[in-house]
């Protein structure tokens, strides 16, 4: 993934070619139901399997010519080396001079990186130990008492991926171990689970690449203040507080520092980004929750995505196919958002997880060059567990003036027993409402409906337009057999590997994220001016000190 050969999409035929084909698709005012009429087929043809997940593309606006031109885009780009490059262990976070080896915590064998399989197997092996011991009672806290609750301490990709894989299988959790999420700095967030919580039964895992990110030590240290003013004897929780704490880090000395005991201290590499790194350690509270059996599971999945990838022509290869996609409706028909609408109520976080993997590996203005895109780049992310969504946002994606492509995840199978009747609904939903999105209803088939209704002519003439859905609105439909932790795992690894593919088509690099960092660097003299740095005070924006100064005089005059 040489820079120096990149070729720029936009430089390309196959980019002139998309737009002419865009604008007679637009201008003849294609319509995704008569695609349907002119083949049979096209459900078939377009409905394609990896795994356990069958993937319905069918309701694209999608044509065989439309197909054929964005997979000469992605020759045209090279893609087809890229993932070598990415597979091969090549440094494509090119900023930072990093390979981006998430696929290795799976089982991807990297020749050029001959060392990260032990150190990968090692890692495992010690979550085995750590989980099998906790759930055998064998690890107890510093009074003698069994652990009952984790409490995963980390933020961003530290606690995004964890919390919605346990969430989303737990109809597989373990019994005896409850599992606890807290990420925000907001201290209501971490008082609020303490509250639930026995300190002689509760082990924290404080998960920080560093060691050092602001909202993770914060909330450690108060959890470690919580935990030895708890305690009669205080000294007894200091001398054993490695009873309670396990960190996943880097950084091994900064987590000793701070009272965990080295061979408590789980690795986590510098070629696996946060947004990429619930397979590693980091999945450590998943592993808690459900058992290591059904973690290897879940890499086992993601893995089984990967040599699709890996082997699979670019027209039939399903990431591939879903980043061309998010392509061609992001440039060349202005779509700037994108819905993800899981019904399956345990995928409620899903929505969640991939704007921080696709927002913050996509949102880039510069390519991997440093110099300006020219094109536009990753969609807002967005959505929400269905049925709810119906009855809010559904009403824009239906008749809001936004094009906003959607994607579907449905479970065939239902997760909760002798309720199949039930599950029937809500797939009849889903299914209906991208088949909603696609047909729409004319200011004639609505005013149909209401004649027939019973309303008078001019009543339902005038009511039609307001009823009237425009369609032709597409959607992807990923119907998993069940939920279970291999689909899970292969359900996130498709879409990590879409958006790898976005980043390729638009020659941007989708490993950093250097634009995080700038709100972290300016809170340290904002939070100084609210402890009364007056010199602090003046380095900011006349709002940010006018903000500032009206917290002091409230906080005042509450004192």
């Amino acid at each position: 993934m040489a820079d120096s050969t990149m070729v720029r999409a936009l430089q390309t035929e196959a980019w002139r070619q998309l737009q002419a084909h865009q604008s007679q698709l637009s201008n003849s005012g294609t319509r995704i139901t008569e695609l349907f009429a002119q083949d049979p087929q096209r459900s078939a043809t377009l409905g394609l399997t990896c795994g356990n997940i069958h993937v319905d593309f069918s309701k694209h606006l999608l044509t065989t010519q439309t197909l054929m031109l964005l997979v000469q885009l992605a020759e045209a780009v090279d893609l087809p080396q890229a993932i070598t490059d990415l597979f091969r262990g090549d440094a494509v976070n090119n900023t930072e001079c990093r390979p981006a080896l998430h696929m290795a915590l799976r089982g991807l064998d990297v020749e050029t990186h001959p060392d990260i399989k032990p150190d990968v197997d090692d890692a495992l092996a010690r979550m085995q130990t750590l989980v099998d011991a906790v759930h055998s009672g064998t690890w107890r806290g510093y009074s003698g008492k069994i652990i009952r609750d984790v409490v995963n301490i980390g933020i961003g990709g530290s606690d995004l991926g964890p919390a919605m894989v346990t969430r989303a299988l737990r109809a597989n959790h373990l019994d005896g171990i409850r599992s606890h999420f807290v990420s925000n700095v907001d201290p209501a967030h971490l008082s609020n689970c303490l509250s639930q919580l026995n300190p002689e039964t509760t082990l924290f895992v404080v998960a920080s690449k560093s060691f050092g990110t602001l909202e993770t030590m914060q909330n450690a240290g108060q959890a470690r203040r919580w935990l030895i003013a708890a305690a009669d004897d205080q000294e007894q929780v200091r001398v054993n507080l490695h009873k309670h704490f396990i960190a996943v880090s880097a950084n091994k000395q900064a987590a000793v520092d701070f009272g965990i005991e080295a061979s408590q201290v789980f690795p986590v590499w510098d070629w696996v980004g946060g947004r990429f790194s619930l397979w590693s350690a980091i999945g450590l509270p998943i592993a808690m929750a459900v058992g290591m059996p059904r973690f290897r599971e879940l890499l086992a999945g993601a893995e089984l995505v990967d040599q699709h990838v890996a082997t699979t022509p670019l027209a039939s290869n399903v990431p591939v196919l879903m980043g061309l996609l998010a392509v061609w409706y992001r440039n060349f028909w202005d779509a700037g958002s994108h819905a993800v609408l899981p019904y399956a109520q345990d995928l409620e976080l899903l929505p969640g997880f991939l704007q921080q993997l696709e927002m913050e590996s996509l949102g880039k203005s510069v390519d991997r060059d440093g110099e300006a895109v020219a094109i536009s780049t990753g969609p807002v992310i967005w959505g929400s567990a269905g049925t709810n969504g119906q009855h809010s946002f559904h009403q824009l994606l239906h008749q809001g003036t936004g094009f906003v492509p959607a994607d579907f995840i449905a479970i065939a199978s239902p997760s909760v027993a002798d309720n199949l009747q039930q599950h029937q609904h809500l797939l009849a939903n889903c299914f209906s409402q991208s088949r909603a999105l696609m047909e729409g209803k004319t200011s004639q088939q609505a005013e149909q409906e209401l004649l027939g209704a019973g309303e008078d002519g001019a009543r339902a003439a005038s009511l039609a337009k307001h009823k009237a859905v425009p369609g032709n609105r597409p959607s992807t439909t990923f119907l998993l057999d069940n939920l279970n932790a291999f689909n899970l795992g292969s359900l996130i690894a498709l879409y990590e590997h879409k958006v790898f593919v976005q980043s390729v088509a638009w020659n941007i690099n989708a490993f950093d994220q250097w634009g995080v960092e700038i709100g972290k660097q300016l809170s340290a003299s904002a939070f100084a001016a609210l402890n009364g740095d007056e010199a602090a005070a003046q380095t900011l924006d006349p709002s940010s000190q006018a903000l500032i100064g009206l917290c002091l005089r409230q906080a005042g005059s509450t004192t």
